[in-house]
């Protein structure tokens, strides 16, 4: 599959579908993820680490993706399936389903908090690899949010309420698995069986072209992989998906985890598959935690603060790709505190710094650093230095490409001379992190 393959080849029936970039995604900078489903009931996972740095051997029994409960649970000995047992004596997952009653759900109050972030796009799960969906998907036999649990169309409500924000609207599928339709062994290792057959391609198309056709949707964001039956073009294929998404929607984009078909950008997830993040069409994706799902085990030292989620971004643009940072809500629907306490964070941050990252591009002349911590990113008429520091700040240009008189943190100018090919800039009082721009000479 072309998730985190390094150098993925298109087959010849899908290369119809290459296109340039959109710009409004290429300047996005930053995007939105929700997960939310009947596992945020439980909402429990072990918080072992971030995906690319567990060992992969102990990943599938000590998952800290609360959204892979369902698996999870499965796993004989997993301290998930002894929690699962002592806890919930062993009940059905499906169990979690009608407990859920997103009583607390308002989109356009979890809109407002993603908007002040400064994100470009939104995207939520419409059916994970549960098989829930949060809509009155076609086949599911009521196996939905519409009919049971919220007993609300979800999907169409986060659609509503995104666009009334001005953003961009997305939607996650997983058409790589569904432990529900397949009724397959939990995954215990890489490479155990996935739903690979007609009926499960069928099914999943399905879901697609009605995603499609209600919610237009302008990013398709697939996760695993595509049944191998649904590959090769057809009528119930994922190559008419795709057709029938850009004839819908020609500035819409798709991502790389649809099997061996067809991106637009590529993914990385956590610390895992990095060796995509090349280019300017790669999008890093990760949790405030260490889970996407809702995690009642993750405290303070497993999330992102604010500063962290600050420094994350800028260094993803700076490095030309854009950052889909996810909140997984509570079952009730509110944004866990400290989730939203690292959001309105970058959000504040954005409202005074956002012009080095919205609309930014690498500034590949200029060497980034980690001790002290430095970024650069370039825009139409400035070149942004972002540091996590102050004082007397030292900005190396051995090259003498910017000008030193133009030196200014927002709309206010800052003290700065030019000394042995470097820009030494005052900047005493400013919290950091910080962005100092200036207008270049070169």
């Amino acid at each position: 599959m072309a998730m985190f393959e390094t150098d993925p080849v298109r087959p010849e029936a899908y290369r119809e579908f290459e296109r340039p970039l959109p710009e409004w995604f290429r300047g996005a900078a930053l995007g939105i993820f929700v997960h939310w489903g009947p596992y945020s009931v439980p909402a429990w996972a072990e918080p072992t680490g971030e995906l690319g740095a567990v060992p992969r051997e102990q990943w599938y029994a000590h998952n800290p993706y609360a959204e892979w409960y369902a698996n999870t649970i499965r796993i004989e000995g997993s301290p998930a399936h002894a929690h699962q047992q002592e806890v919930h004596g062993g009940a059905p997952y499906d169990d979690f389903l009608d407990q859920w009653k997103a009583e607390a759900f308002d989109a356009d109050e979890v809109l407002a908090v993603v908007a002040a972030t400064g994100a470009g796009y939104f995207i939520p799960t419409t059916k994970h690899h549960d098989g829930v969906t949060l809509w009155d998907a076609p086949g599911t036999d009521g196996r939905n949010t519409v009919a049971r649990g919220p007993q609300q169309d979800l999907i169409g409500a986060f659609a509503e309420a995104t666009r009334a924000a001005g953003l961009r609207f997305g939607v996650y599928y997983s058409g790589g698995l569904d432990w529900h339709f397949s009724d397959l062994p939990p995954i215990e290792h890489d490479g155990d069986p996935a739903p690979d057959d007609l009926a499960y391609a069928e099914y999943a198309h399905d879901h697609v072209i009605d995603l499609i056709d209600r919610y237009r949707p302008d990013i398709l964001w697939g996760d695993i992989r595509w049944p191998d039956a649904g590959i090769a073009p057809g009528p119930k294929s994922l190559a008419h998906a795709f057709e029938t998404f850009y004839a819908r929607v020609p500035e819409g984009v798709v991502n790389d985890r649809w099997g061996e078909s067809h991106w637009d950008f590529r993914t990385s997830e956590y610390v895992h598959g990095t060796a995509v993040e090349v280019g300017e069409a790669w999008e890093n994706t990760r949790g405030i935690g260490l889970s996407f799902g809702h995690n009642r085990n993750e405290t303070s030292e497993h999330l992102l603060s604010a500063d962290e989620a600050v420094r994350l971004l800028v260094d993803v643009v700076s490095r030309g790709g854009n950052l889909l940072l996810n909140i997984g809500l509570e079952a009730s629907g509110r944004i866990p505190e400290l989730q939203r306490q690292t959001l309105e964070g970058l959000g504040e941050w954005n409202s005074r710094h956002g012009h080095a990252v919205f609309g930014a591009r690498p500034e590949e002349r200029l060497q980034a650093s980690d001790d002290p911590w430095l970024r650069w990113t370039r825009t139409d008429d400035a070149v942004h230095a972002v540091i996590d520091q102050n004082g007397s700040v030292r900005l190396p240009d051995p090259d003498g490409l910017l000008d030193e008189q133009t030196a200014r943190i927002g709309d206010t100018g800052v003290s700065a001379e030019r000394v042995d090919g470097a820009i030494l800039v005052d900047v005493a009082d400013a919290a950091t992190p910080v962005a100092i721009s200036f207008r270049p000479l070169a």
